[in-house]
């Protein structure tokens, strides 16, 4: 069944929270994850959102690998990089198909 880690992001340290980017580049896909879409929202539809978010959305064959990227190592201390650099919402949506 696959998985998604779907992430809202409001960074306000754009240098700061490159130092996470990098940290974490590649570490999904060594768990089986690829990224779906990533990028600004573009137009706010309906909603109190904040036009200067920006929504992650990455795949993944199981639950399982998902959780296993999100609560790697790695990705923790990527994680505390980004410190102080912005607000990090994520879910875990399973598709049942």
């Amino acid at each position: 069944m696959a998985a998604y880690i779907v992430a809202t992001v409001q960074i306000t340290d754009p240098v700061k929270f490159g130092d996470y980017v990098k940290a974490i580049t590649g570490l999904s896909e060594k768990h089986g994850g690829e990224y779906v879409v990533r990028g600004k929202v573009a137009e706010v539809l309906e909603g109190d959102v904040n036009p200067e978010e920006r929504v992650v959305v990455s795949r993944f064959p199981t639950a399982e690998a998902a959780i296993a990227y999100a609560k790697s190592p790695e990705y923790k201390a990527g994680a505390k990089l980004r410190e102080g650099a912005g607000t990090v919402q994520t879910r875990l949506l399973v598709d049942p198909a």
